[in-house]
C-alpha cells in the first residue's frame, strides 16, 4: 500500500509517521536512532510503497532557518541518495513539541509518559505530515 511519510529529524533520535493508504490522516510510527534511519526507511519499504518524504525543517519565528535545520541539511542528501525516485518535501516544524505536548496532555497520557522524548518525536512528526497532508488537501 501507498504511505507517505513525515519525518521529524534530530541529531540523536527521528520520529517517524505515516499516512494511511489514502493519505487523509497520519499516525505516528516509531522513534529511531538518528544514524539508523535509512536502514530502518529501507526495511520499511520493503513492505509498504513510500511515494513521498515530507520532512520537518526547523525555523525560527522569523522564518529564516534555525541553528538545528543544518541538521536536517545534512540529513537530505543521504534521504535523497537512499530513495532517488521518491520526492522529498520540507514542511515548517514550528510549534509541533509543543502541539505534539498538547496532544499528549488531551489524549489522557500520565505525566511520566509525557516526559519520555520519543513519544515527543514520533507525534511531532504525526502532525507535520498531518500539516502537510491538510494543507495539499485544501489546494495550498
Amino acid at each position: 500500500m501507498e504511505r507517505l511519510i513525515g519525518i521529524d529529524y534530530g541529531r540523536k533520535r527521528t520520529g517517524l509517521a505515516a499516512s494511511d493508504p489514502l493519505g487523509i490522516f497520519a499516525s505516528a510510527l516509531d522513534t529511531v536512532p538518528s544514524a539508523k534511519i535509512i536502514d530502518y526507511l529501507q526495511k520499511y519499504a520493503e513492505k509498504e510503497t513510500i511515494t513521498r518524504f515530507v520532512v520537518g525543517y526547523p525555523m525560527n519565528l522569523d522564518g529564516r532557518p534555525s541553528e538545528a535545520a543544518a541538521d536536517v541539511d545534512a540529513f537530505l542528501p543521504r534521504l535523497r541518495k537512499a530513495f532517488p525516485g521518491v520526492p522529498v518535501d520540507l514542511e515548517d516544524e514550528r510549534f509541533t513539541s509543543v502541539l505534539a505536548h498538547r496532544a499528549m496532555i488531551d489524549g489522557g497520557m500520565k505525566y511520566k509518559d509525557r516526559r519520555n522524548k520519543a513519544s515527543v518525536d514520533r507525534i511531532s512528526a504525526a502532525i507535520i505530515l498531518q500539516g502537510y497532508m491538510d494543507r495539499k488537501s485544501k489546494g495550498l
